[in-house]
């Protein structure tokens, strides 16, 4: 166990999403000293379980980069999760008597951002079990989509899980194309016919992003079908990337987990304009904190 000098703040990244939170301690040099992982961190979906998350993660994170647990009093936590964008969400989270130094709460966006580019400009394309776009450029925020599923986050690896039980139900009753999501999808499932709608109703989305690898196993061997909704995502994923640019941003990063294999499907004007992220959204949580923390001291 490391014995931390007792004037010295720590700063703790949380990026907290529907599955789970990731936690990361830094020193005051940015260099990381510890992660670790804790259970969901969405306050949509509970705020309570959101609180638990965060304090678990960083007490985790606390253990794994060998610091004394009474540590987490002096940390200084940038926070990035999702709904925060809502004002009563936010004020719930902002309300809550924390044990640390100080709590800096921002979106899950903004930290994707701030990982992605380690700057506070620039855009970014969230493609996982939801999708939605990003843009600052002049202390000026923009959003596209993020409507949640099933209404929107056309491209997302929930919407293709969705689209390919339209097309295996279709197919089934001789009513749409013959496709090998028919075979894939009932292997998965354990399920064909109606038989799936009644394994998928009242499933959340995360349930649905399961069948998105079959879309793209599907339509790389040249299934019809699969490649009609893998092409339909991707067209949408480009019209939202040249929304995104005709703010200016200094970069555009595809992040998530379905962003590796959907960035070929890309248009290729949109495929040529992407940057690499330089970072996970947990290094910009922890960007964020050292950015408000320098702000509070200057204050």
């Amino acid at each position: 166990m490391v014995s931390a000098p007792t004037n010295e703040h720590y700063f703790l990244g949380i990026d907290g999403g529907g599955s789970k939170c990731k936690a990361s301690i830094a020193d005051a040099s940015g260099r990381v000293l510890g992660s670790a992982l804790a259970g969901p961190a969405n306050p949509l979906h509970g705020v309570e379980q959101t609180l638990q998350s965060i304090e678990s993660a960083a007490r985790r994170a606390l253990s794994d980069a060998g610091l004394p647990t009474e540590t987490l009093g002096r940390l200084v936590a940038g926070a990035g999760l999702a709904g925060v964008n809502l004002p009563s969400l936010y004020r719930v989270i902002t309300d809550w008597p924390h044990p640390f130094a100080a709590l800096h709460l921002t979106t899950d966006l903004r930290i994707a951002l701030l990982g992605a580019h380690q700057q506070d400009e620039g855009a970014v394309i969230v493609t996982g079990t939801g999708s939605c776009g990003y843009v600052r450029t002049a202390g000026v925020d923009h959003l596209l989509g993020g409507h949640g599923f099933p209404y929107g986050d056309q491209g997302s690896g929930a919407w293709m899980g969705l689209e390919a039980i339209k097309a295996v139900l279709l197919a089934s009753d001789d009513l749409g194309p013959k496709t090998q999501l028919i075979e894939s999808v009932a292997e998965l499932l354990q399920a064909r016919g109606l038989a799936i709608v009644e394994r998928m109703s009242g499933k959340p989305s995360s349930d649905y992003a399961r069948l998105a690898p079959l879309v793209f196993d599907a339509a790389e061997a040249g299934d019809p079908v699969a490649l009609d909704i893998l092409r339909s995502g991707a067209r949408y994923i480009s019209a939202m990337a040249r929304k995104l640019l005709a703010y200016q941003p200094p970069r555009l990063s595809l992040i998530g987990g379905m962003a590796e294999r959907l960035e070929t499907w890309l248009d290729r004007d949109v495929a040529e304009q992407l940057s690499r992220p330089l970072g996970p959204p947990e290094a910009g949580a922890l960007l964020f904190a050292r950015q408000q923390n320098t702000l509070a001291d200057t204050a």
